[in-house]
């Protein structure tokens, strides 16, 4: 049974699932979609064209689905999706996405969005994202599963990170951070391998062994980068984590990939 308190202002639109729970003053625009067992905190605004995925929580004074951060935008209906069993703190925003671009922002399962953190239009978060207070994250960025986003870190716009790759806090990106790397610095760079985050993850020792092994080969100081890129890939082709960090590189996207400090 959903308990919906009677200061919440709930738009005729919208659909709520079982056992969905809103709470003071909070708002539900639009075609907005709650699934089963969310839970919306007071205050808390979900705009309009919104989906929230089953068991999210969404903390007071968070605002979810409003209009794109864009001179462009002229009012179109775009969308944002948020998956299952996600935790949204406080005064959080996430913004619905640009017409000419996908006209949706997308965040999937499990991902702990800390206090205050933004994330812009048109982004794509994977599953089990962690971002801590005050992150900013420009529009069109790409963020890998398991990726760890440290506080007050800032990721500029068409941006990717890779899966299992954490960028430090305070730190700005500019450009590409490989799966699994870690990057810190203002401007970032290139660190290393984000080791802690494989060995919680459950990575083999052998799988992390080779994965060292292929980042020392990318980075070393032999060679053109490419001439290492296409070594990496012969050398560890049994490896499906060395290959995705090859695969990474060579899908490219608009931005520069993230380098050690040498090759920055």
């Amino acid at each position: 049974m959903s308990d919906i308190h009677p200061t919440a202002i709930i738009d005729p639109s919208a659909v709520l699932g079982a056992n969905v729970e809103v709470e003071q003053f909070a708002t539900i625009g639009p075609n907005v979609v709650l699934h089963d067992g969310v839970k919306i905190g007071p205050h808390a605004v979900v705009a309009r064209n919104t989906t929230i995925g089953a068991d999210t929580v969404v903390h007071p004074f968070a605002v979810l689905g409003g209009p794109p951060q864009s001179v462009g935008y002229k009012g179109e209906e775009t969308a944002l999706v948020i998956g299952a069993r996600n935790v949204i703190r406080e005064f959080v925003t996430i913004n619905r996405g640009m017409p000419n671009a996908r006209g949706e922002t997308r965040i999937g399962d499990g991902c702990f969005i800390m206090t205050h953190a933004h994330i812009a239009h048109d982004c794509m978060l994977g599953d089990g994202v962690i971002m801590a207070n005050n992150v900013m994250i420009g529009g069109h960025v790409h963020i890998g599963d398991s990726a760890w986003i440290g506080g007050g870190a800032a990721v500029h716009q068409n941006s990717r990170i890779g899966r299992n790759a954490m960028l430090g806090g305070m730190a700005g990106l500019e450009g590409d951070l490989i799966p699994f790397g870690s990057a810190l610095g203002n401007r970032a760079y290139l660190g290393g391998l984000n080791l802690v985050g494989l060995k919680r993850r459950g990575f083999s020792r052998e799988t992390i062994h080779d994965v060292r092994n292929a980042y020392r080969l990318l980075f070393a100081e032999e060679g053109t980068f490419q001439e290492r890129l296409d070594d990496v890939a012969e050398t560890f082709a049994k490896c499906p984590e060395a290959m995705e960090i090859v695969e990474f590189i060579r899908t490219g996207g608009n931005r520069a990939l993230c380098m050690p400090h040498r090759e920055a």
